[in-house]
């Protein structure tokens, strides 16, 4: 195994482009979501690439660890990672010495999260995923550049800011003076492992948009604690809902399950290997199986299977990929145009034959 994680050659970008196409098929929506978050892989010692003290949201606090960006996929039909980046810190960026023994390759720079995102967005864009929305945390929602590249695709956005994030000419959490009394609706975000996820909401319209786009603040206010609230910079057609703002904003969570999903069930932080690319190649197979996953299931609890317009736009996607598809090998039962099942039945068991004693299953002509 390690030396097919470390020496043997195979490309994990390649890779990546199947199992992309991969979730289209099987999981691919019109009015799809992409969620942008981080996930921290906890560390000892000082030699795995981009390992630094840094703050983990898996943890919760500052860890000595590495941070991996991830583009999630997520739909009615169910959730799955598309792709990923390694952040570099800048200390491991500028160290020569270091570099050169993790094997991080000459023309990757320091770059930020924000702009590792930007990249997985535009890789999506380009390659024809379905989507209606981007959502993402506040980190990724306050960078203007982000907001910028959505807007330019056509999709709308659902992006978390912080309460001094600035909206016009002052911070948003002064923009709650402008909601009426009543201008809060109670809706559920999406259903937790308690029943729908109540919260009371309030949307304030913002800026001129163009011709058929609407902006605007889209704040949640928790049930029972009234002054507790959370931001959302918004950018939809100008008919969106309310009620569809809302959807999307408690999509953000898929992402997170995925990460608990794919770290329990296919290895994504059990990896143990300290190089560029020994990070990049258990990771994507990781996402690979967690989205082979997500298909069975879909298929094991009575989904339908994939619409033939989604093959098509999975196929019209493969064929960008300059390699040929991986994820094609995997699974054959799961691609398949035909009525059956996804997992095959296993045949029934002979029908039972009358008991004998030991002494007629002797004496019986084999």
């Amino acid at each position: 195994m390690q030396d097919f994680l470390s020496r043997v050659h195979w490309d994990a970008d390649a890779v990546r482009d199947d199992l992309r196409a991969y979730a289209v098929e099987h999981l691919g929506d019109p009015e799809a979501v992409l969620v942008l978050d981080e996930t921290g892989f906890l560390k000892k010692g000082d030699k795995s690439v981009g390992v630094q003290r840094q703050y983990s949201g898996t943890a919760g606090r500052i860890e000595t660890c590495q941070i991996g960006v991830f583009l999630a996929y997520a739909s009615r039909h169910g959730h799955a990672l598309i792709d990923r980046a390694l952040y570099l810190p800048e200390t491991w960026a500028a160290d020569a010495a270091r570099r050169a023994e993790a094997g991080v390759p000459e023309e990757i720079s320091f770059t930020t999260k924000p702009k590792l995102g930007q990249a997985m967005l535009k890789r999506a864009f380009a390659a024809g995923v379905p989507c209606a929305f981007v959502v993402s945390d506040s980190l990724y929602g306050a960078d203007h550049q982000t907001r910028r590249l959505i807007e330019a695709s056509g999709r709308g956005y659902v992006l978390a800011v912080t309460s001094a994030q600035r909206l016009g000419r002052k911070p948003v959490e002064d923009w709650l003076e402008d909601v009426p009394a009543k201008g809060w609706t109670r809706l559920s975000a999406g259903d937790g492992a308690k029943g729908p996820r109540l919260y009371d909401w309030a949307y304030l319209p913002y800026g001129i948009p163009p011709a058929g786009w609407k902006s605007g603040l889209l704040i949640r206010r928790k049930k029972g604690r009234p002054h507790q609230f959370t931001f959302y910079l918004t950018w939809a057609p100008a008919e969106t809902p309310l009620s569809t703002l809302v959807r999307v904003a408690g999509l953000r969570w898929t992402i997170e399950n995925c990460f608990e999903e794919a770290k329990g069930e296919t290895g994504l932080d059990q990896y143990e290997v300290r190089s560029w690319t020994g990070w990049y190649r258990p990771i994507t197979l990781s996402m690979l199986a967690h989205a082979y996953l997500t298909v069975v299931r879909k298929h094991a609890i009575g989904g339908r299977r994939p619409r033939h317009a989604r093959r098509g736009a999975s196929a019209a996607h493969r064929a960008r990929s300059p390699t040929p598809a991986v994820a094609s090998g995997l699974g054959t039962a799961a691609r398949s145009c035909s009525p059956r099942a996804l997992v095959g039945v296993a045949s029934p068991p002979p029908a039972a034959r009358p008991r004998m004693s030991l002494a007629q299953a002797h004496s019986a002509p084999t």
